[in-house]
């Protein structure tokens, strides 16, 4: 039964993973280039940024519940060595800081347009540079993982 658990959290955590990358890309490169175009409303805007927040923020939660939970159990299914021990601590670092800019942006969000911050336009940037590293961290954790269970047989 453990297995199947494993596999779910496995899958929401790469579904959340790559809807918020996936979402971030979409909106970075289509959504707020065509907004700008059209010349579209600003509450029209807003709307946009409002439902990317709230889908973001299903999305970290997805992330922090299931990766507290495949972090606990690849640690204690086999040994894993110090090299994985790493990356995952740089995998953990670089999400927090993801989790940080959205707080950032968030916070942000609720000032008004000229009062915001310099890191205001650059952190989506940020976010979706630090995801695509998390993503590459992930795929090198699993290839650490399978080396070890293979070195284990």
């Amino acid at each position: 039964m453990l297995f199947v658990l494993r596999d779910v959290m496995r899958v929401a955590h790469l579904l959340a993973a790559g809807t918020w990358i996936g979402g971030s890309v979409v909106y970075l490169l289509v959504i707020g280039p065509a907004l700008r175009l059209s010349k579209a409303a600003p509450d029209v805007g807003a709307q946009v940024a409002r439902l990317f927040r709230q889908l973001v923020n299903w999305c970290i939660g997805v992330l922090v519940a299931s990766g507290v939970f495949l972090m606990f159990d690849r640690l204690t299914s086999v040994e894993v060595g110090v090299a994985y021990v790493v990356v995952l601590a740089l995998k953990v670092a670089t999400a927090i800081t993801m989790f940080l800019l959205t707080l950032y942006i968030a916070q942000e969000a609720r000032r008004r347009a000229d009062r915001r911050g310099p890191l205001w336009r650059l952190a989506p940037r940020y976010i979706l540079a630090l995801g695509i590293v998390t993503f590459l961290l992930g795929a090198t954790l699993v290839q650490i993982y399978e080396s070890s269970l293979t070195a284990g047989r």
